[in-house]
């Protein structure tokens, strides 16, 4: 299983294989990708690990954010929100086959949510770009470096074909089609999502690569560009590709919404309503962790009063709703033990 793995995933049931119609059939790449988004909120959602307030680098409380920087920060939030807020209205007013057909926008809405978010935490740490290569590479480096719960700090790294999977201790079990159960099902789905997403980026960095005269990969004997790559050329290309994590596999959804796939998903057999459900809540958890350190660096203060003056389409909505069990809970629970040490 190389070119095509989620394609050829089969089932660890092989009496339930063979029951398997041809039009089910054709529905088992998109089945295969909503397990992998429901086997991640099923993760994020029984995982017990260390949270941001157990984090050392979410005590690291960073320098003031100057008023420049504090009005940047507010955009970010607010196109995240706003995105988040488009998101959800599908999920209320769409029945099932609105929602189907609302894969087209509802998987980059997913996506760029987060990536607004993000950024925000981003630049309260200082760093300030909109490039989305330097802000993933930057989110997998936190996300090594364990600045964001144990949960979700499970990362892919390695050369091509010879990847790791990173603190998920049951992810070299082979994955079923069914939808995950137990932690087993859930750890070995998301290690081979990992795998599929990394082997991706890799042949994405050669085409790059390879493609521009000034970077390629030669030949040694002929100078020619080379076109057959052998594992020690991908080698030589396996530090720009950087580590593989989440936020690489929530950009598989804008991948798949620029390409002809998407109608393959929309015309496959699976549960819509679950997909939209997994990624709403794997959405709100990333969400409300890059808030914890936004609303941490502004102070928890200004950060209440900025909620309180959003649009009337998001007062009382999710944001609050977020403040009030996430964000307000953690930091007023660290300025006690401020407090108490002091």
């Amino acid at each position: 299983m190389k070119e095509k793995e989620e394609e050829n995933i089969i089932s660890m049931y092989p009496e339930e294989q063979k029951q398997l119609d041809k039009e089910w059939y054709k529905s088992i790449p998109a089945q295969v990708f909503l397990n992998y988004f429901f086997a991640i909120n099923y993760h994020l959602d029984h995982y017990e690990g260390m949270g941001l307030q157990q984090l050392a680098y979410f005590k690291d409380v960073p320098a003031e954010l100057s008023e420049e920087d504090l009005e940047a920060v507010k955009k970010l939030l607010l196109n995240s929100w706003n995105t988040e807020y488009a998101l959800r209205t599908t999920a209320e007013l769409g029945d099932e086959s609105y929602i189907r057909n609302a894969l087209h926008w509802t998987f980059p809405q997913a996506y760029y949510t987060v990536f607004a978010s993000l950024q925000a935490f981003l630049h309260t740490r200082q760093i300030k770009t909109s490039n989305e290569s330097l802000v993933m590479r930057e989110a997998g480096r936190l996300i090594v470096k364990n600045a964001y719960p144990q949960a979700m700090s499970f990362y892919a790294s390695g050369h091509y074909d010879d990847f790791r999977i990173n603190r998920l201790p049951l992810a070299h079990y082979k994955p079923g089609l069914q939808i995950a159960g137990k932690e087993l099902e859930a750890q070995s789905q998301i290690g081979q999502f990992l795998k599929t997403t990394r082997r991706m980026k890799a042949k994405s960095v050669r085409q790059q690569v390879q493609s521009n005269p000034n970077t390629a990969i030669r030949s040694s004997r002929t100078g020619e560009v080379l076109q057959k790559f052998g594992p020690q050329h991908w080698q030589q290309l396996t530090w720009r590709v950087g580590y593989t994590t989440l936020f690489d596999l929530l950009a598989r959804l804008r991948i798949s919404s620029s390409h002809r796939e998407i109608e393959r998903f929309v015309q496959s057999d699976i549960d819509f309503r679950l997909f939209h459900e997994s990624l709403l809540q794997i959405v709100s958890y990333l969400n409300g962790i890059h808030e914890c350190y936004v609303a941490q660096a502004m102070s928890l203060q200004q950060y209440e009063a900025f909620v309180q003056e959003l649009p009337a389409y998001l007062q009382n909505s999710f944001v609050a709703a977020r403040l009030q069990d996430k964000v307000k809970p953690l930091l007023q629970d660290d300025e006690q033990q401020l407090r108490t040490a002091a």
